[in-house]
């Protein structure tokens, strides 16, 4: 056997967290796809509850940061049901291109039906995509940004290093994700919320508690701000900067390509 084969065959038996729990790497993908094909129709719903509507103000300030403007090309990568994408799509203009980009043909079916009944399609295009391996040209997009899809990423290092090659001398990536509380009240306020109400609500409104306790896991295992900061910077990002909003449980990253 040769030594290539030998490597893969090692990073096929190569185990990442799940949740909570350690899967095999292929098996990781399959059981996040399961995940958002199961809470694609409710996930909008189930957003407004979970954050008592709070996501729309994170998106509103991850808009800000980007500072896009008319005829830019923007990737809302992990896009999901469009939320960023519509905005983007007002901001670019008809000489601008925005894509949502998601993994999961479930999410971004209910992303494309929703935008298209909003009125918006000239200008969005959709793909279906892996993070890790993104399937556009060097140098391509003005902004990327991934909203609360990064700590689904199986290789998170390899995803950061393809949003890299794929933006633009000068553009500006920005991910906006769950992160670490930076009190210790609302820590344990926080871990009681997510491990008893998130599951309930999960189960009375998607008839899916297993989906929404993976999600309350998968926040405790993504790396905290400092460690994302620091992975940014090893991508090849400049500039790397973080802004905590709701006393850290979420924060929004923002990093450039020179």
């Amino acid at each position: 056997m040769s030594q290539s084969s030998d490597n893969q065959d090692k990073t096929n038996q190569e185990k990442i967290d799940f949740g909570y729990r350690q899967v095999l790497k292929e098996e990781k993908v399959k059981r996040v796809a399961d995940v958002f094909h199961s809470v694609a129709d409710k996930y909008d719903v189930m957003n407004d509850l979970m954050s008592f509507g709070i996501h729309r103000i994170w998106k509103k300030i991850t808009i800000e940061y980007s500072s896009v403007r008319k005829g830019q090309k923007v990737l809302d990568l992990a896009g999901g049901t469009g939320d960023l994408t519509a905005k983007f799509s007002q901001l670019v203009g008809d000489n601008g291109l925005v894509v949502l980009a998601d993994i999961n043909e479930s999410m971004l079916k209910v992303g494309r039906d929703k935008l298209r009944d909003k009125g918006l399609f000239k200008n969005i295009e959709y793909v279906q995509a892996n993070a890790e391996e993104l399937p556009f040209a060097d140098n391509y997009f003005d902004c990327i940004t991934i909203s609360f899809g990064l700590r689904n990423v199986t290789d998170k290092d390899k995803a950061l290093r393809s949003m890299w090659r794929v933006l633009k001398p000068g553009g500006r990536l920005l991910i906006l994700e769950f992160s670490k509380p930076q009190y210790k009240i609302l820590n344990k306020a926080y871990d009681l919320y997510s491990f008893t109400m998130l599951p309930l609500m999960g189960q009375i409104v998607a008839n899916d508690s297993d989906s929404y306790r993976y999600l309350a896991e998968s926040i405790r295992m993504h790396p905290n701000q400092n460690t994302l900061k620091k992975m940014m910077e090893d991508a090849g990002f400049v500039d790397v900067k973080y802004h905590n909003m709701t006393g850290g449980i979420v924060a929004l990253h923002t990093g450039f390509k020179f």
